[in-house]
């Protein structure tokens, strides 16, 4: 089987037979890896700072909001688990776009999703620069900034470099750090809680609603990155639905425990810019401040970690399938991994961090993860049709209910394009005319045709 046949899995390539003259990557992330590159995807540093912009617009409803938003948001992974359910390799909603659509619209959304997870993952690393200022004067600024932007970044992608075990046990052990800072937090601040201040449910207006529900969308954002590395996991057919619905239930509880206490511990937590620290502060004292600041720097760290894992993955995915160079698509033959996807995804967002111009490019995620979103679910649909029976695996995971689940999580995503501003959609619209630039461009130089 040629490496193509054996990491892609794209139904329309059969093996060849012929041995791969390179290594593949190793299969080595089990169920309960996947489910931590989940959880630093989704949890990051927004955690420590949203319980006050949610509750400013809805106030007592908050929680509500935030179980309301799991909810929607299980919709949407159980559309990813039953198609990643027909998969075993490498590129998550790429592949399935790809076996229902075609190549266009899954080089779009692989593209889509490749660049905001740089763009991404050069806020996030501004962030713990941010932070660290707390402590180390100077740390957000001048050449102190740079040498910690450089030194996180460049020491991640080493990692990576080195191997996907030693890359998921950094990943692993820095949910596990940012965990149990929250679970003492919420364990603690529940008995120090006032739940009077959940009632009475104060009466809101639609747009008080909407702008509530999207921040909690972006904030739920993430977890569709679950299955890009799944051509490295053990048994992806069944590991990658696990992971997406345990991802889901896991965040959901975290976040919205973690509001409750937040809004019943401070007094007004829509005064509060630091609302997990300040609310710690109250019953923990400046130990529980110290214990929440630390405790958002290792959640940022581990989500760059996730960021750099699944971000250099969805590159060599692209290459790997000859919609990119194969100088992606390159398997280091002693560390089994995309060792170029790796550095080239760090030094694109190394340079995006130093220079700032992360925040221009921000303003497509939303567009990113509408198109990422309505693609796997409308590649759930498709690939149900009797067409596919012959080229695409069954599905290891099936959703009951028919169509009911993937219409009502593609009108979920199409709230994020109902509440996107202007400079949103240009941005998006911006960075797909890009992708199709780009398409068309490795089409002709690969001498096929950029229409098909």
């Amino acid at each position: 089987m040629t490496r193509r046949a054996q990491h892609s899995m794209d139904p329309r390539d059969a093996p060849t037979g012929a041995a791969s003259p390179t290594p593949g990557l190793v299969r080595a992330l089990s169920r309960w890896d996947l489910v931590a590159i989940g959880i630093n995807q989704v949890i990051g540093g927004a955690i420590f700072l949203i319980p006050s912009k949610v509750a400013t617009p809805i106030g007592a409803w908050a929680p509500w909001f935030f179980v309301a938003i799991g909810v929607a948001s299980l919709l949407v992974a159980l559309c990813f688990a039953e198609v990643g359910s027909r998969f075993e390799g490498t590129g998550g909603p790429y592949l399935y776009t790809r076996a229902a659509f075609g190549d266009f619209v899954a080089f779009e959304v692989g593209w889509m999703q490749w660049f905001t997870r740089v763009a991404s993952q050069a806020s996030v690393v501004n962030g713990i620069a941010l932070a660290l200022g707390q402590y180390w004067d100077g740390a957000a600024a001048g050449p102190a900034r740079i040498a910690i932007l450089s030194a996180i970044t460049l020491l991640l992608a080493w990692i990576n470099h080195r191997g996907v075990r030693l890359g998921s046990l950094v990943v692993n052990v820095l949910t596990i750090g940012k965990l149990v800072p929250l679970a003492v937090f919420i364990a603690i601040g529940l008995f120090a809680a006032d739940f009077g201040r959940l009632s009475p449910l104060p009466a809101i207006d639609a747009q008080q609603a909407s702008t509530a529900a999207l921040l909690l969308i972006f904030a739920f954002g993430g977890f569709d990155v679950i299955s890009v590395p799944a051509g490295e996991a053990r048994d992806p057919r069944r590991d990658i639905p696990f992971a997406f619905i345990a991802t889901i239930v896991a965040v959901t509880s975290i976040m919205t425990l973690g509001q409750v206490v937040t809004q019943t511990v401070l007094d007004d937590v829509t005064a509060s810019r630091t609302p997990m620290a300040d609310a710690a502060g109250v019953f923990l004292g400046p130990l529980g401040v110290a214990m929440i600041t630390i405790g958002s720097i290792v959640s940022m760290t581990g989500n760059n970690a996730g960021q750099v894992l699944t971000g250099s993955r969805m590159l060599f995915a692209l290459a790997e399938n000859r919609a990119l160079p194969a100088f992606f698509a390159r398997i280091h033959p002693r560390h089994r991994t995309p060792s170029n996807a790796v550095w080239f995804t760090a030094a694109v967002a190394l340079v995006l961090a130093v220079s700032g111009s992360f925040e221009q490019l921000a303003v497509a995620s939303a567009v990113a993860r509408l198109v990422t979103y309505t693609g796997a679910c409308a590649a759930m649909l498709a690939l149900r049709g009797p067409r596919f029976a012959a080229t695409v695996p069954p599905a290891v995971f099936a959703v009951p209910g028919g169509a009911l689940v993937p219409v009502l999580a593609i009108l979920v995503s199409l709230l994020i394009l109902v509440g996107a501003d202007r400079q949103q959609l240009l941005g998006g619209a911006y960075a797909l005319a890009a992708g199709a630039l780009l398409f068309a461009v490795a089409r002709r130089a690969s001498g096929r045709n950029p229409t098909a």
